[in-house]
């Protein structure tokens, strides 16, 4: 199973996890010709997408998505934010309620975050193993045992927010409330059963108040995993066992 990163952060999210014969499409907050450019334009192959919440950077193309044929997962809320009233192709989910997509087991959880009805994902398949898909939350008060894989969002550090002098004090306050520092990314994966987890993915890095290196840095030494910083164009391998 592999990752592909299609976009990650403020400017779109769009990710991609694949196997020979099918993918699910997560998040879609990036152009849809983008979408199909790395599908090398076989969306047959798209057994579904995910939609976490409603905001332009998740769900910009949701609408694009729809019409192409491909079936959208996602809650009442984020239907509804999205403007999205009826489409044959949407399928409304709910919070802790297990579905399947194509030969992925999918459940969404509730996650805390400036949007009508968010969630993250747990995602089980053959191939990965549990994944777990968590972005745009400020906590989680959840645990998840048995994992194998962790993408998870690490937005900002405190303290280089600290730093800067800044005159959008409005931004930064919405950020502390509605977005997962590296710090708390850091608590949540030290109370979590890592034993079986093979790769950590940290996704939607702000452009301004982060540090890829040192967040990387961070993550391995808390956890003494493998850990990568989620990149444009980047494919990631996410298979169950690392062998």
């Amino acid at each position: 199973m592999n990752l592909k990163v299609i976009g990650t952060g403020s400017k779109g999210n769009a990710y991609l996890l694949e196997t020979e014969d099918e993918c699910l499409l997560i998040e879609c907050g990036v152009n849809i010709s983008a979408i199909k450019k790395a599908l090398n334009f076989n969306l047959s192959k798209v057994s579904g997408c995910l939609v976490t919440h409603e905001h332009g950077d998740h769900a910009k193309s949701i609408r694009e998505v729809l019409d192409v044929g491909v079936k959208v997962y996602a809650t009442h809320g984020t239907f509804e934010g999205a403007k999205i009233l009826f489409h044959h192709n949407a399928i409304k989910v709910n919070h802790k309620q297990i579905f399947e997509v194509g030969n992925f087991k999918v459940m969404p959880f509730n996650v805390k975050h400036d949007a009508k009805e968010p969630c993250g994902f747990l995602i089980e398949h053959a191939e990965c193993g549990k994944t777990l898909f968590m972005t745009d939350t400020f906590y989680s008060p959840y645990v998840f045992p048995e994992l194998n894989n962790i993408i998870i969002e690490a937005n900002y550090c405190k303290a280089i927010m600290k730093r800067k002098l800044s005159d959008m004090q409005f931004l930064n306050d919405r950020i502390l409330q509605s977005h997962m520092s590296i710090e708390t990314c850091i608590d949540f994966l030290k109370i979590n059963d890592l034993s079986k987890v093979n790769n950590i993915v940290l996704i939607h890095l702000s452009d301004t108040n982060s540090n890829e290196e040192q967040f990387k840095k961070m993550t391995e030494s808390a956890t003494g995993k493998t850990v990568h910083v989620a990149s444009n164009g980047m494919t990631i391998n996410l298979d169950k066992t690392p062998f």
